[in-house]
């Protein structure tokens, strides 16, 4: 049963359409990805099928009674109260009764003359069914670890953005819109998260940068590219498969036409003979071919983005020594060491709150420890990328805000305009006029990677960059800190992109300790699970983790049995043959007359695929097991 359905719907603010005839049918319980570079009106989509914005054409039909709710990118700055206020307001006019309810039943103790309100409010609580209501706000505070007497103003982003997602499930949609539901969000509660999406019986449609929680939850992809709404069935790494051979048929379908049509330029150009009677056909399919030119939109370039390094830092870039810090009686960071040496590039990696900007300002010199030591290198050029962005004036034009006021930067040693130097990070030269309050999340991420860029460095820290980033923007990003000269320290709660950039992670445990390890994000979760040896042989105490996983180092240190040695002989020939079948299907999948087959058969062969994936992943890890 459809739960949303959108018909030819239009939207265009004076450009081109951001939706320029979308349809879209959406069935209960399904769990869709929108993709999208920044900018091509996926938070727009969301906010007509919300009825926020209004279409310029076309309809939005949900059935008779239908909820739907939706998180915001970005926490509105006009709300109050709270945290128990917030997250009932979800429930509309009933809300606010609760709130009232919530209000009174706290003061009552001091002020028994609202006794009298008191009763007033719970008659009206009963007449609307309020208590099962007020349960359900309860449930929804205790799932997500939430202060219901907390005020809302003083809560960090990502608690906020927590409260923020209460609210919108609180009203129990049919269809829940997440816009990017991981920005500022740590690593335990995106996997909160991820279980309890996995778990939502609802239908859901989200947009988001995090690839692993986009891999783990999609159930299929839709895509605007272009004013276009595209959809994609199947996960993620299919999707980009049938992308690629899709815009690769593209490009071959526009070179025959542009091919075709400048011949035809080359006729009309001979005059007479254009316009003989016999002629007019081919003359009013030439203008036909004129007009379809004219009308096709080019895919959005990508960044062009790059880094101007510094000269060489010393050697050792910060030596950190049994450092300890605390603030209003709760430590921070305690008996902290660590030695970045020039070239590491360092993950850090905690729970909103725990301290990771603070532990920066300690590294960068900004606040003085305690107790213990903190050393830094010589030749340090420090550029700072603030997840707060308040190195940008939100008043001032795009433009204003990298140059001063000038029209030229300094680029690696060269001048260049700097419009043109913002085209590299995708702002059109009328963007690039535009006030810094007007543009998305991701644009000013992008414009604060452009003024970062501007400078040289050999230290760079980054303080939550991803947030709003575009996929492709995201990888680029990466692929430019992986080849980056100098010292790298970041702050991100993306487990792909730690995985991808950094070469060891600094990790908040509790109780204020942070503990070092090589590798990324999943090194991590591989590497906390192996007990540490032991000190001492004759050690007089052991941790239960050590005792329960005793038995398990034994395992892995015994011999293989005979039925364990054939499964182990087995399987490369298997695996080899698995990926050749593997190799095969992606090879027809990205012809592009596989999306001309019926239906079923294509639907077949895509289940084999996503079958083979499977089973290989299992194969490698039971290889991985025997062998070791």
């Amino acid at each position: 049963m459809s739960v949303l359905s959108l018909k030819n719907l239009v939207v265009s603010f004076g450009g081109p359409a951001l939706l320029d005839g979308v349809n879209l049918e959406v069935e209960h319980g399904e769990r869709l990805c929108l993709v999208g570079r920044n900018g091509t009106g996926k938070s727009t989509l969301f906010k007509v099928i919300t009825g926020e914005v209004h279409a310029d054409d076309g309809s939005v039909h949900t059935p008779d009674g239908s909820r739907v709710s939706l998180l915001l990118q970005d926490v509105p700055e006009d709300i109050h109260g709270s945290v128990y206020d917030v997250v009932a307001a979800g429930l509309g006019n009933l809300g606010e009764l609760l709130s009232r309810y919530h209000d009174i039943t706290h003061r009552l103790a001091d002020e028994p003359e609202l006794f009298d309100a008191l009763e007033h409010t719970q008659h009206e609580l009963e007449a609307q069914n309020g208590w099962a209501m007020s349960q359900r706000v309860d449930t929804v505070l205790t799932r997500l670890q939430l202060d219901a007497d907390a005020a809302f103003e003083s809560l960090s982003g990502g608690w906020k953005r927590r409260v923020m997602l209460a609210r919108a499930l609180v009203a129990e949609p049919d269809v829940l819109l997440l816009d990017e539901p991981t920005n500022h969000l740590d690593i335990e509660m995106i996997a909160w998260l991820e279980e309890f999406l996995l778990s939502y019986k609802s239908t859901l449609i989200f947009i988001t940068h995090d690839r692993l929680f986009l891999r783990r939850i999609a159930t299929r992809i839709i895509e605007l590219d272009r004013g276009q709404l595209t959809s994609w069935p199947g996960n993620y790494d299919l999707y980009l498969v049938r992308k690629q051979a899709a815009l690769d048929a593209e490009e071959v379908e526009n070179a025959e036409f542009d091919k075709k049509l400048a011949k035809e330029e080359v006729w009309i150009r001979q005059g007479i003979k254009a316009r003989r009677t016999r002629n007019e056909g081919r003359v009013r399919a030439l203008k036909k071919m004129r007009s379809e030119r004219s009308d096709r939109r080019q895919q959005s370039g990508s960044a062009n983005m790059k880094m101007q390094a510094g000269q060489s830092s010393g050697k050792i870039v910060v030596e950190a020594e049994n450092v300890s810090y605390g603030w209003q009686d709760k430590m921070i960071v305690e008996d902290f060491s660590s030695t970045i040496i020039r070239g590491d590039k360092i993950g850090v990696i905690g729970g909103n709150g725990c301290g990771k900007t603070t532990v920066l300002k300690l590294l960068l010199g900004d606040l003085e420890p305690q107790s213990g030591s903190i050393k830094l290198g010589t030749k340090m050029e420090v550029s700072y990328f603030d997840q707060l962005r308040a190195q940008l004036n939100l008043e001032s034009t795009v433009q204003d805000n990298i140059a001063d006021g000038n029209d030229m930067v300094t680029i690696n040693g060269h001048s260049r305009h700097v419009i043109s130097y913002l085209g590299d990070f995708l702002f059109p030269p009328q963007r690039a006029r535009s006030p810094v309050k007007s543009l998305s999340g991701g644009e000013r991420n992008r414009l604060l990677l452009a003024k970062l860029f501007t400078k040289p460095s050999n230290v760079l820290v980054m303080d939550e960059p991803t947030n709003d980033l575009d996929v492709d923007t995201l990888e680029l990003l990466e692929s430019l800190l992986v080849e980056y000269a100098g010292t790298l320290i970041v702050v991100s709660h993306d487990r792909e992109f730690i995985n991808n950039v950094v070469t060891s992670t600094l990790v908040f445990e509790g109780n204020a300790k942070v503990n070092e390890y090589v590798g990324g994000y999943e090194d991590w979760i591989r590497q906390r699970a192996v007990p540490q040896n032991e000190t001492g042989k004759n050690s007089k105490s052991k941790t239960k983790t050590n005792k329960k996983q005793a038995p398990v180092a034994a395992e892995a240190a015994r011999k293989l049995n005979n039925k364990e040695q054939r499964e182990l002989a087995a399987l490369p020939g298997l695996i080899e043959s698995l990926e050749q079948e593997h190799e095969t299907l992606q090879k027809q999948m990205a012809d592009p007359e596989f999306y001309r087959q019926a239906g079923d058969e294509a639907a077949k062969l895509t289940t084999r695929y996503e079958a083979i994936e499977t089973e290989l992943k299992g194969h490698y890890a039971r290889w991985e097991e025997l062998d070791s």
